[in-house]
């Protein structure tokens, strides 16, 4: 298998150290600066000899060697800094996302597309727009991610282990979120009835803040540790063709009665890309919820100009 990530910068630098240190495929690692992706990947090489991985690493600035790849992983763009939101990404990150993916399909007709790049739903949104494929091959990377930092929060109130934590978040990647708290659970058991409403209400409300959390710390950049280790996972269910159920922005076509619109929601991740969409149950509440979360993102995609 071949995996190109687009953009060299600490997420897609460090999704290929993770692809490669897993040995899930050959990888090409592009960016736009000459030097940077051959620099990051002649180090990843030589760390080869400690960590025994055998597959093929290419840093290139050139398109030309991501022909024919199975996945394209898009982490290009502008990173937020400190006091942005994801919609203040939105102009800049729009033009290097529709440039990325015309020239990626170029030369990879067949691939499947994660899409990294903040304001996360509508750079989906721009990927299909602009790529044409089916919505089974354009998959958005976030609910993985904001379910990844839910489970660390429950695990780390409660001090139990993250294996036995299990939780997940629907909707738009950004404040208006929906962390499904009625679903989430320790070794099985509903998290409602460990923890009190407030304590609940302050995960869900640092869940929501995760992104904005690193970005105010760091000062000079933002998450990359568990955003490429989210990508990672996608790419593994895929390659691996696990059938694995990850919340995943897709393109609604009629679930949970949304039409043209990029939403996070459960889905089966397998060979083909998204090969199902699970629908389940919500209340009023979290279909309310997400009625909000999905009013967000139409709102942010209207000021999109192809």
């Amino acid at each position: 298998m071949k995996i190109t990530v687009i953009g060299a910068g600490s997420v897609g630098a460090t999704t290929a150290q993770r692809l490669i240190e897993k040995e899930l495929g050959d990888i090409v690692l592009l960016d736009v600066v000459e030097g940077l992706p051959q620099g990051k990947v002649l180090d990843m090489i030589e760390a080869g000899p400690v960590y025994n991985y055998q597959c093929r690493i290419v840093g290139t600035n050139s398109y030309e060697e991501t022909e024919n790849s199975d996945i394209v992983v898009i982490t290009s763009g502008k990173p937020r800094k400190p006091g942005m939101n994801r919609d203040a990404l939105l102009k800049v990150n729009v033009g290097i996302v529709k440039d990325v993916v015309g020239q990626a399909i170029k030369k990879s007709p067949n691939a499947i597309l994660i899409v990294v790049t903040n304001p996360l739903d509508a750079m989906a949104y721009v990927t299909y727009k602009v790529s044409k494929f089916p919505r089974e091959r354009i998959i958005g990377m976030a609910g993985v991610l904001d379910s990844s930092r839910m489970r660390t929060f429950i695990a780390m109130e409660l001090n139990v282990s993250i294996e036995d934590v299990h939780a997940f978040v629907l909707g738009g990647h950004g404040d208006t979120m929906v962390p499904m708290l009625r679903y989430a659970t320790v070794a099985g058991i509903p998290v409602t009835e460990l923890l009190s409403k407030e304590k609940l209400d302050a995960i869900v409300q640092r869940t929501r803040d995760g992104g904005a959390e690193i970005v105010n710390l760091l000062k000079t950049g933002s998450a990359f540790y568990a955003p490429s280790a989210s990508i990672v996972g996608m790419v593994d269910a895929i390659i691996n063709d696990k059938k694995k159920i990850l919340p995943c922005t897709v393109l609604c076509k009629g679930e949970y009665g949304f039409n043209d619109i990029f939403l996070g929601l459960p889905v089966k991740l397998g060979k083909n890309g998204i090969e199902q969409i699970i629908e389940i149950k919500l209340n009023k509440e979290e279909s309310d919820a997400l009625d909000r979360s999905a009013d967000s993102v139409r709102k942010l995609c209207k000021n999109i100009s192809l």
